[in-house]
């Protein structure tokens, strides 16, 4: 496996995802939550399609396959991106990248749940507990008048949770079925989609109050944010596990927040910094593991371990 393919990817990927709140937050000025959630959606599936269709490839027709993917749809797409389109309503979009990379720790702490993952030294159960200190110390709920501690935010601290399921769901059971990345991506896309149509009536009938702005952010969140992001997010969880995969989440605040400065003015205060990087502290400090006295390990086994 081509390890400087998979940090080009990441980094690629982290690109895509952290420019994604500013492209949410753009949207909202046309569209309602869950119509972004629908179009993204949307334009997403049809760059996979369009993949798929040049490849010569079609979905698969595995219904254990399709099973598993109505989950990872749900908790991976649909909970995820209506959760942060809401929160986007209040929420800055720097402040909603931030709260994104919490996703690591959830995905440690489910792993914990089900035993795939294990607390192999105290290093990591200090960056587990430092992690979500970082959280707390960004709501800052004993400051009521600087306090970010709002429904909105609550929301995308949700939505983090959500992928972490999805995608701890999409490592144990999606990766070895056969599928390409591609098809895996494609197929939890048009789920998505299907999914999202189910319940627009519900929430997405809002009236449209179409902008330029609005109209071209949510295609580019559809088009790169969504489809092409999938594509290598799948690549990267067959390559590199699923754990792994979650620690894009390092650079999405970073890219967030700078985007959120440079073209929405927006303003960080030192506390919510300060819990940005104690969070991105405790996720590396999860990703720290042993080396046994007097060992080498190889690049395989230590490949291994990240997946375990």
């Amino acid at each position: 496996m081509n390890q400087r393919g998979t940090l080009i990817r990441m980094g690629v990927l982290a690109l895509l995802w952290g420019s994604s709140f500013l492209w949410i937050k753009l949207a909202l000025g046309s569209l309602a939550p869950l119509q972004i959630s629908l179009v993204r959606t949307f334009f997403g599936a049809l760059v996979l399609v369009v993949v798929l269709a040049a490849a010569r490839m079609s979905l698969p027709r595995d219904k254990r396959i399709w099973g598993h993917m109505l989950f990872v749809a749900t908790f991976g797409s649909v909970v995820p991106f209506t959760l942060f389109a809401f929160g986007g309503q209040t929420v800055d979009s720097g402040v909603s990248g931030v709260l994104n990379s919490t996703t690591p720790l959830f995905a440690l702490t489910i792993g914990l749940v089900l035993g795939t993952e294990k607390i192999s030294n105290l290093v990591r159960m200090l960056g587990l507990g430092l992690g979500f200190a970082g959280v707390l110390l960004i709501f800052a709920p004993w400051q009521q008048a600087n306090s970010i501690a709002s429904w909105g935010a609550v929301l995308c601290l949700l939505g983090a949770a959500s992928y972490a399921i999805g995608y701890s769901y999409a490592g144990r059971y999606l990766v070895n079925t056969g599928a390409t990345s591609t098809q895996l991506a494609a197929m939890q896309l048009t789920t998505a989609m299907g999914l999202l149509i189910l319940a627009t009536p519900f929430g997405g009938l809002e009236p449209l109050h179409l902008h330029w702005v609005g109209v071209v952010a949510v295609i580019i969140l559809g088009i790169f944010g969504t489809g092409v992001a999938f594509i290598l997010n799948y690549r990267v969880i067959a390559d590199e596990g699923a754990t792994t995969a979650t620690t894009v989440g390092y650079l999405l605040p970073v890219v967030s927040v700078l985007l959120g400065a440079i073209f929405l003015g927006e303003q960080l205060n030192a506390r919510v910094v300060a819990g940005m990087l104690v969070v991105l502290l405790g996720v590396a400090l999860t990703r720290k593991q042993p080396v046994p006295a007097g060992q080498a390990i190889s690049p395989n086994e230590t490949r291994d371990l990240v997946k375990r």
